[in-house]
């Protein structure tokens, strides 16, 4: 889910940590990686939020799938998930991106990036999820625990065990990395929270969809094999075809196991995001 650190307000970044990413060197631009495998049942793209090299290569890696015909449900995660109704009825009367991202209102993303992945929703009129938890789910899950928004089914079927430790901890260290290792012990589980809250909407969405297959476009830490929605969906449901592909930018520290494929790009020019913390 990795938006550049806009506040020095931790809270801020609780609410928007889906698009939080972590401190990226700069290096040569890589090829461009096609991936060979067959259409899965869900394939789960990542991104560098601000990275127009990897917007391009992502979009074009599902332009190529959908031309040969494959007519996959889309999920995205720039759309809270209780605006379902409303952006049900704007893809359906929309004759352009514009104006589904005009009825949406949706602040905090830069709209040129995901105009074209909308142009081919319209296209190829496909069916369109939204797949994120709103800034109020947010809150009230960092407050009173990653169940608060899920019925009674979703607890059952995700949370009926404890979250394993080592998905908590991977978790714990990637928002403490995306945050400049600024966050304190006090907010930490909250937004540890609210993270796992976020990759179980979306995999109990993705699996709403069957038997249709799915696409699902969200952050780089949000379709992690590891911590992310994969790991929700596998438990689940073993049996799954789950498919995931990093977009990661050149120089960045790879951990084993992240994504079946990865697909490498050049830095994004950017301030440096723990500028204002440094100025503390």
């Amino acid at each position: 889910m990795m938006r550049l650190i806009k506040q020095a307000s931790v809270l801020c970044c609780v609410l928007a940590l889906s698009a939080c990413g972590g401190l990226l060197k700069k290096g040569a631009p890589p090829a461009p990686v096609t991936d060979s495998v067959p259409n899965p049942q869900v394939l789960l793209l990542g991104e560098v939020v601000d990275n127009v090299q990897g917007q391009r290569l992502r979009l074009a890696e599902l332009q190529r799938r959908v031309a040969a015909g494959w007519r996959p449900v889309i999920v995205m995660e720039q759309f809270d998930r209780d605006t379902q109704p409303l952006l049900t009825r704007a893809t359906r009367d929309c004759a352009d991106p514009d104006c589904i991202i005009r009825v949406m209102e949706q602040p905090g993303w830069d709209w040129d990036q995901y105009r074209p992945v909308l142009d081919l929703v319209i296209n190829y009129q496909l069916t369109l999820i939204a797949g994120n938890l709103s800034r109020t789910d947010a809150s009230r899950t960092a407050r009173d625990g990653m169940q608060w928004s899920m019925s009674p089914a979703m607890v059952k079927t995700y949370l009926s065990a404890p979250v394993p430790a080592d998905l908590l901890q991977g978790q714990r260290k990637q928002i403490q990395e995306s945050h400049c290792n600024m966050v304190s012990d006090m907010m930490i589980d909250g937004m540890i929270h609210t993270q796992v809250a976020r990759d179980i909407w979306m995999a109990k969405l993705i699996r709403d969809q069957a038997p249709r297959e799915v696409v699902l476009f969200a952050g780089n830490d949000h379709v992690r094999k590891d911590i992310g929605v994969a790991r929700w969906l596998k438990l689940a449901d073993p049996q799954l075809n789950v498919r995931s592909i990093g977009y990661v930018e050149q120089g960045s520290q790879a951990i084993a196991g992240e994504f079946d494929l990865t697909q490498t790009m050049a830095p994004q020019s950017r301030k440096d995001p723990c500028a204002k913390f440094k100025a503390k």
